[in-house]
């Protein structure tokens, strides 16, 4: 595949973020609240009373909306990112979990940080994307420049949009559009290229492909274990058997004195970032040292980088981003939160004359990078989201057609846009790319009728066929997210883990459940309810009308009562506690028949005539019986 042929043959794999106007509605965000200090005073203007925390703010009231002001970090930028992007992780686990705020929306407001001026602001933009991804609804985005900008959050946040930049009066929301290769890149191949992660997998790819297609004829790969990692060198002779000087060198590209004695004994010409660990978990489940360990290889190592090759002339920059940053992928916050600081310190080099492009990739197939692990399923669930995996060969011409675009920032990722049309309601940042009918929209855009018409069906059913319906469609949501062929292979006893789930498609499932139901769900569910059994006795008890009394249910129960009654081994002491059960329950249906005033319908006495006292046991039952239809 080459550049050209993705230029005129695959338009939807190369894109960019760009930033449209959005219209006003007119309308205004009612019962603001402010959470924190605002040390910037950019928020003055909205005249809202700092709340300490959230007793405080609970204190205060209802509200709708909650601000959360722009945060200050550390004296550094690395230490301001790990600082800031810890305190929001910290607000939003608390925010989950405190019930008082669940009908309410968190808003954080930045100040410059999708421009690249703010880098601990981006990294922010990157963790609440996910967290907007697992709770849709509960988190927004605003991005400002100033408080003559501030002033208009209000009128903003009456938008539909979760994500939105403020600039000079004019509000504007993220389109993913496409862009093409212009101007191909021209490497020195008298040049060293360093790329870290040279050992992994994608290292590994782009190395080969700036040897064969570029001409690069000398590599600096660099990784914790440099020539003493699996695979080394055997790499290093094929590289120099296609005529290139390659060498590996064990470095920790987090620590910035190492990578400042690597860049001045080396003095490379290009850079590739392609470093990265993997440490994936629901928003709330992850802690300080979980987000510290994913953001290092992404924040430190690049911003190391940047700090060590400022003063070089570079024919390129360029770090490999995720579009996990972009989108906010479920189960990924503290890897959003460190990509989306790569795609801004593209931006922040850029805007400061320096060579930048960050490539936020979708993901590759199962044998390149860091997707290595992906079972089938997992690559059939990206699929089907829309998103199938990027072969190697596919990954290099996009890596061109990047490079040459001229860009600070693109996405590279297949996208199946019949696929996500199909998914029903378009994410606000595919709007530029999937038009959807009048109707369609209209339809998307009323989120309860789906859960109306689930309700309906359970209307006028009894418990047991009402549970069934609810187990059928727990059940087909269950194969569609594991990708299962059928729904009756899903063995409603058996642990969701058991059945193939992690933390990403226990979201999907989540996700896919509440918007079936209408009911606001935890990205804790399948924890709390670790079958499908439970699973389903939990959203019937939750969304099951009030149960009907009528003769058809009352006959239901009943014959489901007497189908126990073969099915139980019983002590004589239990004999008795249930024999008094059902007297105390037949005399309670007697005194019923002694209030009707009608008269018996096959001609038997009404119950005012009939005569329990003397009546014997046969003639009661025969009565019940008669009453009943079952005679």
């Amino acid at each position: 595949i080459t550049t050209g042929q993705l230029r005129t043959g695959d338009r939807d794999a190369l894109f960019k973020v760009d930033w449209t106007g959005v219209a006003l509605t007119g309308e205004r965000a009612d019962s603001l609240a402010l959470l924190g200090k605002d040390t910037e005073g950019i928020l003055d203007g909205l005249a809202l009373q700092p709340r300490t925390d959230l007793d405080d703010l609970a204190e205060a009231g209802d509200h709708d909306t909650v601000l959360v002001p722009p945060m200050a970090g550390g004296a550094g930028t690395v230490e301001s990112v790990h600082a800031v992007a810890a305190e929001a992780l910290g607000v939003i686990q608390a925010w989950l979990a405190d019930e008082r705020f669940a009908a309410s929306r968190l808003v954080f407001v930045t100040r410059g940080a999708v421009s690249g001026e703010d880098l601990a602001g981006a990294a922010v933009w990157g963790l609440v994307r996910s967290a907007q991804s697992e709770h849709p609804g509960r988190f927004g985005l605003v991005d400002v420049e100033d408080d003559a900008d501030a002033a208009l959050i209000p009128q903003v946040l009456a938008s539909d949009e979760p994500q939105l930049l403020i600039r000079g009066g004019e509000v504007l929301a993220a389109r993913l559009a496409r862009t093409e290769a212009q101007q191909p890149l021209g490497w020195d191949t008298s040049g060293t290229v360093l790329i870290t992660g040279g050992t992994g997998g994608l290292g590994r790819i782009v190395a080969r492909h700036l040897v064969a297609e570029h001409g690069v004829r000398s590599l600096l790969l660099v990784s914790r274990r440099g020539p003493a990692a699996e695979g080394a060198e055997e790499l290093v002779a094929e590289l120099r058997d296609h005529g290139a000087e390659a060498v590996g060198e064990a470095c920790d590209v987090t620590d910035a004195a190492a990578v400042a004695d690597l860049v001045t004994r080396h003095k490379p010409t290009a850079v590739v970032h392609t470093a990265g660990v993997l440490d994936d978990g629901v928003v709330e489940s992850l802690t300080p040292e979980r987000l510290a360990s994913v953001l290092r290889p992404k924040v430190d190592a690049a911003w190391n980088l940047h700090e060590a090759t400022k003063d070089l002339v570079l024919d390129a920059f360029v770090v490999f981003s995720s579009v996990a940053g972009t989108f906010g992928s479920a189960g990924q916050a503290n890897y959003a939160a460190g990509n989306a600081f790569l795609d801004a310190l593209a931006h922040h080099r850029r805007t400061q004359g320096l060579p930048a492009t960050s490539l936020a990739w979708g993901p590759w197939s199962q044998d390149s990078g860091m997707t290595g692990t992906l079972t089938d399923a997992d690559v059939q669930r990206m699929a089907r989201s829309g998103m199938p995996p990027l072969s190697a060969e596919e990954g290099v011409a996009l890596f061109d057609a990047a490079l040459a675009s001229g860009e600070p920032a693109t996405v590279p990722a297949r996208l199946d846009l019949a696929a996500l049309r199909r998914q029903g309601e378009v994410v606000p940042l595919l709007r530029g790319l999937i038009r959807t009918s009048g109707r369609r929209t209209a339809a998307a855009a009323t989120d309860g009728d789906a859960a109306a018409a689930f309700a309906q069906r359970l209307t006028g059913l009894s418990a047991a066929e009402g549970r069934e319906v609810v187990l059928d469609a727990v059940r087909g949501q269950v194969a569609a997210v594991l990708g299962h062929g059928g729904a009756t292979e899903i063995d409603e006893d058996r642990a969701f883990l058991d059945l193939g789930f992690d933390s990403l498609t226990a979201v999907e499932l989540r996700n896919r459940l509440s918007a079936l139901t209408g009911i606001r769900l935890p990205a804790t569910l399948l924890f709390d309810y670790p079958t499908p059994a439970e699973l389903v006795d939990h959203l019937q008890a939750r969304i099951a009308p009030e149960p009907s009394f009528g003769p058809e249910a009352l006959l239901g129960e009943l014959e489901r009562l007497e189908k126990g009654f073969g099915e139980l081994v019983i002590t004589e002491e239990v004999h008795e506690q249930i024999a008094g059960r059902l007297e105390v329950l037949r005399a309670k249906w007697q005194a019923l028949r002694d209030t009707a005033p009608a008269a018996g319908r096959d001609g038997s006495p009404a119950d005012e005539d009939f005569d329990f006292e003397s009546a014997s046991d046969e003639e009661v039952f025969d009565l019940l019986d008669n009453e009943l239809g079952l005679n």
